[in-house]
């Protein structure tokens, strides 16, 4: 087996131009594989970081007329949803939104999010100093009637 360690580098070695085109492959390789598993991992082997990962459900509405498969629940479905039912535990919604920041100067617009105070312990997130936000101090949005 040496001898034949041997004699591939002296191949490689009269060859440049063939041993750069087999190291670069090998190492495109590695590193696409590299890759891969690390989106593999991140994504589909690791758990997600809450409490009770597989207990977690997302339901979404959905809207055949426009063909749409899934799409955001408005505030009054939540509303309901939350007020009706009986299968989950706890509910939460968060909503993404562009809102725009004034003051001095001229107006930026950034992206960000609105999450119901019952997202935070029913992801299992506790804040590191202070409290969470109350259900009960968070001003109404919309009233379901029946």
């Amino acid at each position: 087996m040496l001898n034949d360690l041997r004699y591939a580098a002296r191949m490689l070695w009269k060859s440049p131009l063939v041993t750069l085109a087999i190291v670069l492959t090998v190492a495109l390789g590695i590193g696409a594989n590299t890759a891969i598993f690390s989106v593999v991992n991140a994504v589909m082997l690791r758990p997600l970081p809450y409490e009770q990962p597989d207990r977690l459900v997302w339901v979404a509405e959905r809207n055949d007329k426009l063909n749409l498969p899934t799409f955001a629940a408005s505030v009054l479905n939540y509303l309901s949803w939350k007020e009706q039912q009986k299968t989950f535990s706890q509910l939460g919604a968060a909503g993404f939104a562009n809102f725009n920041v004034t003051g001095q100067g001229e107006p930026e617009q950034f992206g960000g999010g609105t999450l119901t105070p019952s997202l935070f312990p029913l992801l299992g997130i506790r804040p590191v100093l202070g409290r969470s936000f109350l259900e009960a101090r968070i001003a109404p949005v919309a009233r379901v009637s029946r």
